[in-house]
């Protein structure tokens, strides 16, 4: 696999393409959610995933990772996981696309803001502050309009605030921690098996585990275990092994865009003008937080 200094026409592509997926993924789950309860189904995506994974990592010839040095990081791992995606699939049920989408992709942001202080060598230089500030404007400013009739309600914002968190946590974790040094998949079938159990045994509580259920829900949960859970994320893993992570990363204002644009475009989603603003003040955020310093000289 040969190693890219730039990002190229074909690496520009795929991001795209990646983003799409992630974006097109919110409005999956926010339809999967009319015919599965929403723990339940993130339960059955990590069970399902976790199967086509083991699949996979035996076709490629990789080991599995379970080891008992791996117990501790690995179940950390996959708490955070399973975290961030109780908070996503709920916030699905009670927000609107648009919204969700800005907030949760919002996550490099509170990553940038606690790196400052827990990362050597990540102190924010001042277009990192200024993009900073700008993205956590957006976010205020969507979460300062919670009411959007009865597709949206702040509880469910809040949500997705605390799925970008977890999220972040995991990111966090993996710069903190050794484990990172595993194989993609090994990080990803520790995610996959520890939230599996944890989801299944959380989603009886949230009451009746199917709803109106039909073939477009199977479809959806089939699309969210093969394009995103399993198959996606590995997929960005090689991205990263082609191209600079910092290339990589400098397209991740892309998924907002194209959470809002595909919310608005499929379920007919009210675009207010928080969450235009929201949207432009988070995306060249994003930009700023992942621009390559000038070199000096």
């Amino acid at each position: 696999m040969e190693r890219k200094p730039h990002i190229d026409l074909a690496g520009a592509l795929a991001l795209t393409a990646f983003a799409l997926v992630l974006g097109f993924n919110q409005v999956v789950i926010k339809l999967s959610n009319g015919g599965f309860q929403p723990l339940f189904m993130a339960g059955l995506r990590s069970a399902f995933a976790f199967l086509v994974m083991l699949v996979w990592m035996r076709y490629r010839g990789v080991h599995h990772g379970i080891r008992r040095d791996l117990l501790f990081p690995g179940c950390v791992l996959g708490v955070l996981f399973t975290f961030e995606f109780v908070c996503l699939y709920l916030a699905l049920d009670y927000t609107t696309v648009s919204r969700a989408s800005i907030i949760f992709y919002s996550m490099p942001v509170w990553l940038t803001l606690v790196a400052h202080f827990l990362l050597p060598g990540e102190q924010m230089r001042p277009a990192r502050a200024l993009g900073l500030a700008l993205a956590m404007a957006g976010v205020v400013w969507v979460l300062a309009k919670p009411s959007e009739g009865a597709q949206a309600s702040l509880l469910g914002d809040l949500l997705a605030l605390g799925a970008a968190l977890g999220w972040g946590g995991i990111a966090l974790f993996l710069r903190l921690h050794s484990v990172s040094e595993e194989p993609p998949e090994v990080q990803l079938l520790w995610q996959l098996g520890v939230s599996m159990l944890l989801l299944l045994l959380l989603a009886p509580l949230f009451g009746p585990l199917t709803r109106d259920l039909g073939a477009l829900h199977w479809a959806g949960l089939a699309f969210q275990v093969l394009a995103v859970a399993s198959f996606g994320y590995l997929f960005w893993f090689v991205l990263l092994k082609i191209y600079p992570a910092s290339g990589v990363a400098s397209f991740s204002f892309l998924s907002p865009v194209c959470g809002v644009a595909l919310g608005w475009l499929v379920l007919g989603e009210s675009i207010g003008p928080e969450i235009l603003g929201g949207l432009c003040l988070v995306a060249l955020g994003l930009v700023l937080i992942n621009r390559r310093p000038r070199l000096a000289g």
